[in-house]
C-alpha cells in the first residue's frame, strides 16, 4: 500500500500546473482503456464515474472493446475491476457508456448506441459488478436510440433520456425507474419534437428541490453548421407539465414554433451541441456552450445564466484560435465542449480542454456575481488529446470536490495505444 501511495503522490505533483496545489488533488489511476476514439471521453457521458455511499463506480471500454467495470471506496486507490460480457462499437465516438445507481444500489448502464436498439442492463445485486442480461426499460420507442443520459432523483429512483431518431430528425424521450416497484414508465415521449425537420441537443439537470431543467440547441440537417439558438424549458412537477422562466404552461411537445429562446444564435456561428447546464442555490438555471460571436473571428465559451427574471450572456474565455465546425459525424475539435458547476459558496466552474493552453484540464472559475470576471487553473502537464471533462455529479453535489475522468484520447483511429483511465480528484480551495 506504501508503495502505491508514493506511485499516486509522485504522479499528483507531476500533474499540477497552474495555480492548482498537490495538498487539494491527486490522480488514482484504474486500468488501462480504448484511446483510438473519444468513446470514453465524450461530454455527453453523464455518470462516466459515480458515488453511492462511501463507493465510487467508473465505466469505460477496455483495449479490446470490453465494457469494464470498477468500484471503490472513495479514500482507497485500489479497484474492484470486472470486465463485462458486452462490447460496444469503439471506433463511434458517439457509443458511450452511461452508468447511474439507484437509491437501493442496484447499478443500471446503457451503452453502445447511435440510432441502435436499446441496450440495457442492470446489476444482478445492490453493490454488485455482474450484470443482468440486457432487457427492455417500456418497450416504447426504444429501437433507435443514441445520448442515453441517467439522471438521479432524490426518491432513489432515476431518469433516463435519449433521442428517438436520427441527427436533423429526432425526438427527446424520458423514462422514469421507480426504486420501489423496480420498474420504468414513460414520463413523456416526444417532450421535444422536431418535427421531422430537425432534433434537439439538450443539456439537463434535476434541483434540489425536485425541479427538471432541460437546455438545448437545434440542429436542421447532419451537418454541425446548422445548430443554432438555445432554449429552455422546466418542470416542477416530476415531468408532468412543462414551463418556461415566466412561468407559462408549455403546450406538449415542445417544438421550435413555442420554445422559450434564451440566446439567439444564428446557423453558421460554430455553435457547439451537448454542452453542460447546471443550477445555483437558489435554483436558478445556467447553462455553458461555444460559439463564435458575430464579427469574431473565434469561437469562445460562454455561459448563459437566468437571474432577476432576465437571461444574460457573459463571455468566459479569449481564444485566438479560429476555426469552423461543418460536416457530421465526430468532428476533431482543437476545444472540448465544456461543463459548467457551481458551489455551495456561489462560485461557477467551467471545465474545459483548449489547444491553446495545451489540451490540459483547464478551469475557468468566477467569484464576479455578474459573472465578468474569470481566471483559469490548469490542473494537468501534457496533452489530453480529444478529452472532454466528465465528473462524479453525485459526489460534487454532496460535497462539493471534484472528481474527474481522465484518460488520454484521440480521434480518427490514430495508433494511439491503449492509454490509463485515472480519477483526478480535486478540492477548490
Amino acid at each position: 500500500m506504501r508503495n502505491w501511495f508514493s506511485t499516486i503522490l509522485l504522479l499528483s505533483l507531476f500533474m499540477i500546473s497552474g495555480k492548482a496545489r498537490a495538498a487539494n488533488m491527486r490522480i488514482v489511476p484504474v486500468a488501462k482503456g480504448w484511446a483510438k476514439s473519444e468513446v470514453n471521453a465524450v461530454i455527453f457521458r453523464q455518470h462516466p464515474l459515480t458515488t453511492f455511499g462511501n463507493e465510487q463506480y467508473i465505466a469505460f471500454y477496455g483495449e479490446d472493446s470490453s465494457v469494464i467495470l470498477a468500484k471503490r471506496k472513495l479514500a482507497e486507490i485500489k479497484w474492484d475491476i470486472r470486465k463485462t460480457r458486452y462490447k460496444g462499437n469503439v471506433s463511434d465516438a458517439h457509443n458511450s457508456i452511461s452508468i447511474a445507481v439507484d437509491g437501493k444500489g442496484i447499478l443500471h448502464m446503457s451503452w453502445d448506441h447511435h440510432g441502435h436498439p436499446l441496450r440495457y442492463c442492470r446489476s444482478i445485486t445492490p453493490g454488485s459488478l455482474e450484470l443482468t442480461t440486457k432487457m427492455p426499460m417500456t418497450g416504447q420507442h426504444e429501437t433507435r436510440v443514441t445520448y442515453p443520459e441517467f439522471y438521479n432523483l432524490a426518491d432513489g429512483g432515476l431518469l433516463f433520456l435519449y433521442r428517438d431518431g436520427a441527427s436533423g430528425n429526432g425526438n427527446l424521450m424520458i423514462n422514469r425507474y421507480d426504486v420501489v416497484t423496480s420498474k420504468w414508465s414513460v414520463v413523456q415521449h416526444q417532450l421535444i419534437h422536431g418535427q421531422g425537420q430537425r432534433n434537439a441537443y439538450w443539456q439537463a439537470v434535476v434541483d434540489k428541490t425536485g425541479t427538471w431543467h432541460i437546455s438545448w440547441c437545434w440542429r436542421e440537417h447532419g451537418g454541425v453548421e446548422s445548430n443554432h439558438d438555445i432554449c429552455y424549458a422546466r418542470s416542477p412537477d416530476q415531468g408532468k407539465t412543462w414551463e418556461k422562466t415566466t412561468s407559462e404552461k408549455y403546450r406538449l411537445p415542445i417544438t421550435a414554433d413555442n420554445a422559450e429562446y434564451v440566446c439567439r444564435i444564428p446557423r453558421n456561428s460554430d455553435l457547439i451541441n451537448q454542452t453542460s447546464m447546471t443550477v445555483d442555490e437558489k435554483g436558478r438555471p445556467l447553462i455553458t456552450s461555444f460559439w463564435k460571436p458575430e464579427g469574431a473571428q473565434s469561437p469562445q465559451y460562454h455561459i448563459i445564466y437566468h437571474k432577476d427574471k432576465q437571461w444574460h450572456i457573459r463571455q468566459v474565455s479569449q481564444r485566438k484560435t479560429p476555426f469552423a465546425l461543418k460536416g457530421g459525424g465526430t468532428r476533431r475539435l482543437p476545444m472540448s465542449r465544456p461543463k459548467i458547476l457551481t458551489d455551495s459558496d456561489g462560485k461557477v466552474y467551467v471545465i474545459f480542454r483548449d489547444s491553446e493552453r495545451g489540451d490540459l484540464v483547464s478551469i475557468a472559475i468566477s467569484k464576479d456575481p455578474q459573472r465578468k470576471t474569470w481566471h483559469i487553473v490548469d490542473l494537468s502537464t501534457g496533452s489530453l488529446e480529444m478529452w472532454e471533462p466528465g465528473y462524479d455529479k453525485i459526489l460534487w453535489q454532496r460535497e462539493n470536490i471534484l472528481h474527474l475522468f481522465l484518460q488520454k484520447v484521440h480521434h480518427g483511429g490514430r495508433d494511439l495505444s491503449s492509454q490509463m483511465v485515472s480519477v483526478l480528484e480535486w478540492k477548490p480551495q
